[in-house]
């Protein structure tokens, strides 16, 4: 891969369930930690259609009711798998099922309690959007 020479925008996906539990999956990109679903924001492509794409993509879950959380700057951050800088645009948003097909960057997943989620090793960035999340509780009236 050559060089990097910007930080590339992307988008983290907190994405809950009819019952309200959080999908945290494990990536190799992140040993030994839970992190959500995400991804790099396409060239043309609005920051909310990398969401639904990205999430469809990676869970085989179709979302919706999106609510940005927050962002966050990633900067060689020793542990991801390679040395980038990543903008992460971070969302919460629903998901009539449970149903989650993972694509090859998932090994594996777990629907959790939000709370109880922040006992479990998550990455730090996961740790921060979840914690904006149950600041603000956007979703609260989940169906």
């Amino acid at each position: 891969m050559p060089a990097q020479i910007y930080p590339e925008p992307t988008v983290g996906i907190l994405i809950f369930n009819p019952s309200g539990d959080l999908l945290l999956m494990k990536s190799h990109k992140w040993p030994g930690r839970y992190v959500v679903p995400g991804g790099h924001v396409e060239l043309g492509e609005r920051v909310e259609q990398a969401v639904i794409r990205e999430a469809l993509e990676e869970t085989g879950l179709d979302v919706y009711e999106l609510h940005f959380l927050c962002w966050q700057e990633f900067v060689h951050d020793p542990d991801f798998w390679k040395r980038r800088h990543f903008l992460f645009f971070d969302y919460a948003c629903k998901s009539k099922s449970n149903e989650v097909r993972l694509n090859d960057e998932a090994e594996d997943f777990n629907w959790v309690n939000p709370e109880k989620a922040l006992a479990l090793p998550i990455d730090s960035y996961t740790r921060n959007a979840l914690l904006e999340y149950l600041k603000m509780d956007p979703l609260k009236h989940v169906e």
